[in-house]
């Protein structure tokens, strides 16, 4: 089959054609690829790792060491939960989220 156009007369196998398309369409099913590409302007502006880490230490509260074993020994000992402490961390957590 022959196709007239600008070019002229081109030759046409319209079985290939299709043949590839299907092998083309195969390999995209059979072998997905995701691409990301990240532009210069959000790579400038992007916190880096170190950054994030050094900005969440900073939040931390400074850890109080004798309170941390006082609520251990309570834990051990079996006196830590006590209902009235139930009930504040419950009214506590109720406050936070709502």
């Amino acid at each position: 089959m022959q196709i007239n156009g600008i070019n002229g007369a081109q030759s046409v196998n319209p079985t290939n054609q299709v043949e590839s398309a299907k092998a083309t369409q195969a390999t995209s099913i059979t072998n997905p690829t995701d691409q990301v590409e990240i532009s210069v302007e959000a790579e400038m502006n992007s916190p880096t790792v170190e950054m994030i880490e050094q900005l969440q230490v900073q939040d931390l509260p400074e850890i109080r060491t004798d309170r941390v074993a006082q609520i251990r020994e309570a834990i051990e000992s079996g006196t830590y939960e006590t209902e009235e402490k139930l009930d504040i961390a419950i009214d506590r957590l109720l406050d936070e989220i709502g």
